[in-house]
């Protein structure tokens, strides 16, 4: 059996029999080889000029005449440079001489006697003084002498800064060092949970939420004036207040290097579904 050709030209006419052969179906399919023949063409001759295009500018340009460089002369004046001075800087000013040595006054110091040996003259006369010189000598002293500082003289009690206690209470945010519970917030909120017992008539009425204490944190540590500042009643706020006037004590707050009071207020979470 021959192998049909279903590409012939033949089965065109044969689809199209007794149809509207002027429909643009028929013409385009007619043509469909002369129309893939030019693309081909048309396509190929393009491909061939793309690569081919900087070849062609080489030799466009290397018989195109190249444009001689014009070159533009300006004239510049300039100006003379200033005259130079020929007379030489004034020398710098002669070192300041040294300072002649100016001899110091010293007066000798007292000679203690005892009071026996004191002799006790009548205080001259006005005619006396006018021919005697009442005031003291001044001695010349060695300028090579060493320079003496008297230590002074006696023993005097020492003295002590005053140290002014510090009582009053800080807030938590103020100082420099927090008051903290022995290993941390975690700790303490695990220490709640152990020991606050939940009072009963809050148990049976399921009440559950958050309630807020403050107290003081003394300097050794101690908690002091525990009080509830919101709480969800029956009982839960004094449970709290019970359970921290029993708890350990903490590391006190630090101020300029010393223990201060520290005011702390803390939430606690009461969960009935926890116990």
């Amino acid at each position: 059996m021959a192998k049909l050709d279903i590409f012939n030209p033949v089965w065109l006419d044969v689809v199209f029999t007794g149809r509207n052969q002027s429909y643009g179906a028929y013409v385009l399919r007619k043509e469909n080889s002369k129309t893939t023949s030019k693309a081909l063409i048309i396509g190929g001759a393009l491909f061939v000029l793309a690569i081919s295009a900087p070849l062609i500018i080489k030799y466009v340009k290397g018989f195109a005449p190249v444009e001689e460089e014009r070159v533009i002369e300006t004239e510049v004046v300039l100006t003379p440079p200033p005259p130079v001075d020929e007379q030489a800087p004034p020398p710098p000013p002669p070192a300041e001489p040294p300072k002649p040595k100016v001899d110091q006054v010293r007066f000798p110091p007292p000679v203690v006697v005892p009071a026996e040996q004191v002799r006790e003259e009548e205080p001259p006369t006005q005619t006396e003084l006018a021919v005697k010189d009442p005031g003291q000598k001044t001695i010349e002293g060695d300028p090579n002498a060493e320079i003496r500082i008297d230590e002074p003289v006696g023993e005097a009690p020492p003295t002590q800064a005053a140290i002014v206690e510090d009582n009053s209470v800080h807030d938590f945010a103020s100082i420099e060092v927090q008051p903290s519970f022995p290993g941390g917030m975690d700790k303490f909120y695990s220490w709640v949970g152990k020991n606050y017992n939940y009072p009963a008539a809050a148990r049976e009425q399921g009440v559950s939420g958050r309630i807020i204490v403050s107290f003081v944190v003394e300097k050794d540590g101690s908690l002091t004036d525990v009080k509830a500042l919101r709480d969800l009643g029956m009982g839960t706020g004094e449970e709290a207040v019970r359970m921290l006037k029993r708890a350990p004590k903490w590391s006190p707050g630090i101020q300029n290097g010393r223990p201060v009071r520290v005011q702390y207020t803390l939430p606690i979470m009461l969960n009935l579904e926890a116990q």
